[in-house]
């Protein structure tokens, strides 16, 4: 039997967590030819679809011209392309094209590991751990916002 996690132990259990998430991010992108911000970012236009260079430079906090190379990077990798918008033919959108084969065969065991774990929890439990997963990215979402500006 385990023991209960106060909420001062709580904070050193969710750092962990973290880590080992991060851990295991970099070590994909490595195993797939990418950078860690490669991936991030990739993850962004494959959650919120294509968007505009200066969106995407936005949304992973980098300026332009990092931004720029880390398309060039992904679609040289073809997990991107960039195509005009059709709204105004001067601009242009990155859009992630299909699956990404080699990432998914990569993730593919640690996703398989979390569903196990995810299986032993009942839909009770599963509705608070998905309502603190959501309250908790948008409370780190406008962390970041604060830090930013």
């Amino acid at each position: 039997m385990s023991t209960p996690v106060t909420p001062a132990g709580g904070s050193e259990v969710y750092r962990r967590y973290l880590s080992a998430v991060m851990f295991h991010g970099h070590a994909s992108a490595r195993a797939c030819g990418l950078g860690a911000t490669d991936l991030y970012a990739l993850n962004i236009l494959q959650l919120a679809g294509a968007m505009t260079p200066g969106e995407l430079a936005a949304r992973t906090g980098l300026t332009t011209g990092p931004t720029t190379r880390l398309i060039d990077r992904l679609e040289q990798a073809g997990y991107v392309r960039r195509v005009p918008d059709p709204g105004d033919r001067r601009k242009v959108i990155v859009e992630p094209v299909g699956e990404p084969a080699a990432l998914d065969r990569v993730v593919a065991p640690a996703r398989q590991r979390i569903g196990e774990i995810l299986a032993g929890y009942s839909p009770d439990q599963l509705d608070v751990l998905f309502d603190y997963f959501t309250r908790a990215a948008e409370a780190y979402r406008e962390a970041a916002g604060q830090v930013r500006d």
